[in-house]
């Protein structure tokens, strides 16, 4: 019997930096390791860099907030998801894999994950890390920092958020007057204004 092949989703992933710095390069290295293939990547930097990278499209934004620079991704991506990276961050094997199962729901707008430290890291990184991820630190949003149960959340911030496009269009995208809390105006616009889910699942995680 023959299989109908099921196409993935396109993704666009969307990276605001300052400038191509180790970090940055290494995340868009492990981004091409991903096991999910259906993706874009899009690096916003203050200036024109002529690095190249497989699958990147580089598009300097000029010195404005990463929420303008989120924004302003929406003009060039193809995708029907976007994935919001930072740009210290990158995601491990099988995370657009475990994330884009969620758009399937309708009611679904938004997935995020855990950011964790590193293994590679050092000693006084991972400290950090562990502080963040403790309730003095972290303020009962340990789950930010470290995989914990599947949960539904009001509030994520954008290190590591998928969401549909269409959704994201619908609430006008990013607040940047609200720079440095628009993740959080975000979040309140697609459950409150939006009446839309954003779903946490551990398995969607970025280091």
């Amino acid at each position: 019997r023959k299989k109908t092949l099921i196409k993935e989703p396109l993704v666009s992933i969307v990276i605001p930096a300052r400038n191509i710095n180790n970090y940055l390069r290494q995340a868009i290295l492990k981004i091409l390791e991903l096991d999910y293939k259906n993706f874009e990547i899009l690096v916003l930097p203050d200036e024109e860099t002529i690095v190249f990278f497989e699958k990147t499209k580089i598009i300097p934004a000029g010195k404005i907030s990463p929420a303008e620079k989120r924004d302003l991704a929406l003009k060039f991506i193809h995708g029907e998801i976007i994935a919001f990276l930072d740009d210290d961050a990158y995601p491990a094997k099988d995370w657009l894999k475990n994330a884009v199962s969620y758009f399937k729901d309708s009611q679904i707008a938004a997935v995020c994950g855990p950011g964790i430290t590193p293994p590679e890291d050092s000693l006084e990184q991972k400290a950090s890390g562990w502080v963040s991820a403790s309730l003095l630190g972290g303020g009962g949003l340990g789950f930010r920092f470290l995989p914990k149960r599947k949960r539904e959340v009001k509030d994520f911030p954008s290190m590591n958020f998928l969401v549909r496009k269409t959704d994201f269009e619908k609430v006008g995208g990013f607040d940047s007057s609200f720079w440095p809390g628009e993740d959080t105006k975000l979040c309140l616009d697609l459950t409150k204004k939006h009446g839309k889910k954003i779903i946490y699942d551990p398995k969607i995680l970025v280091f």
